[in-house]
């Protein structure tokens, strides 16, 4: 293998790397649906709403999600680290990542949920407006239903962005595998565990996005 040795690679801490990994993706995967989610549906709401105060409140919520999404992670990171530090008592580790997390795939997901609505064809939801049905009924009945595969490969496509964020937030100690591999890869020039956190990153990303792939296959209408 070209000089490397991978017997001295500590496999348990590279376990618990990965065990930290997936802590951070599941609880920041979770808390950017609840959050992106809702931001999405109102995005795609307001912005065709023909009231020119709720047109006003649209542009500058749109404004604030685009420059959200616009900043590079490493950067939002490092600015919310006294806003991770007060709601989550540190940081650093998995606990001190999550905010950063949230707030850098928040806006990109909600974007995603908007686009994903807009999809949807104009005649059912008219249909729908024709029977009576009420905005949140359209929402509940129509819109997310009929949305859900385009949904679904928006959660896919966030999933997998948070992979690559978990492993940025490893230059500021946020533990996980990218932590471990800036550690012991960049920093102790150990060019095998680098390769081998990388290779589970990888392996990750491609499992996320097969699963992903299968729920919308499944969800979409032959």
């Amino acid at each position: 293998m070209g000089g490397l040795d991978f017997s001295a690679i500590n496999w348990e801490e590279m376990l618990d790397a990965t065990v930290a990994t997936l802590k951070m993706l599941a609880f920041s995967g979770i808390f950017t649906i609840i959050l992106g989610l809702p931001l999405g549906i109102v995005l795609y709401l307001w912005g065709k709403s023909n009231n020119t105060i709720i047109r006003v409140v649209y542009s500058v919520l749109s404004f604030v999600v685009n420059i959200l999404r616009s900043v590079p992670f490493i950067i939002l990171m490092v600015a919310l680290i006294p806003f991770s530090k007060s709601i989550m008592g540190t940081s650093i580790g998995v606990l001190g990542t999550i905010p950063a997390l949230v707030i850098g795939a928040a806006p990109f997901f909600a974007r995603l949920v908007e686009t994903a609505l807009r999809e949807v064809d104009r005649g059912i939801i008219e249909a729908a407006q024709g029977m009576g049905a009420s905005t949140g009924q359209i929402v509940m009945r129509v819109l997310l239903p009929e949305a859900r595969p385009g949904l679904l490969a928006g959660v896919t496509i966030t999933i997998v962005t948070l992979v690559s964020y978990t492993a940025m937030s490893g230059m500021i100690g946020g533990g996980g595998l990218g932590d471990l591999a800036i550690r012991y890869g960049y920093y102790r020039y150990e060019k095998e565990v680098m390769i081998i956190s990388v290779a589970l990153m990888v392996i990750l990303v491609q499992l996320l996005q097969m699963a992903g792939d299968r729920l919308v296959r499944h969800f979409t209408r032959k």
